[in-house]
């Protein structure tokens, strides 16, 4: 079971829930995120992320209308990652698509982009709101 903390942005509050693995996150909508995919090969036992982010995730699954793999999106620094290419803030940035074709690659990012409830990580320069709507 692992407990998971959100920053609730509305109320500028941490929460804590518990879940199994087969669970949706907290404030996931239709099951489209079970902790495991959020978890990917993390061993922490807690797990955090944002209510944003949740919401940020809801839009872009419902927008692009199909199911988005995801690789992890909770990683520690040294637990890995894209080695040198990049490195993700633990819970506000996921790892998506990489079972995609790249014709649904470039779907995704489309709708993503398009929908502007998500900020496109790129490595090329930093952005300080990553995760922000």
């Amino acid at each position: 079971m692992a407990k998971i903390k959100i920053f609730n942005n509305d109320t500028n509050r941490m929460e804590t829930y518990y879940r199994n693995e087969n669970e949706a996150m907290p404030y996931n909508t239709n099951r489209t995120l079970l902790v495991r995919e959020f978890r990917g090969s993390s061993n922490s036992n807690t797990l955090w992320t944002t209510k944003r982010a949740m919401q940020s995730w809801n839009s872009t699954r419902y927008l692009y209308g199909a199911p988005i793999p995801v690789g992890f999106a909770f990683k520690r620094p040294w637990e890995g990652g894209h080695g040198n290419q990049s490195q993700h803030y633990a819970g506000v940035a996921f790892d998506v698509g990489q079972r995609l074709s790249n014709s649904e690659r470039n779907r995704l990012w489309n709708t993503a982009n398009n929908s502007r409830c998500v900020d496109i990580c790129r490595t090329a320069k930093f952005n300080p709101y990553l995760g922000a709507l």
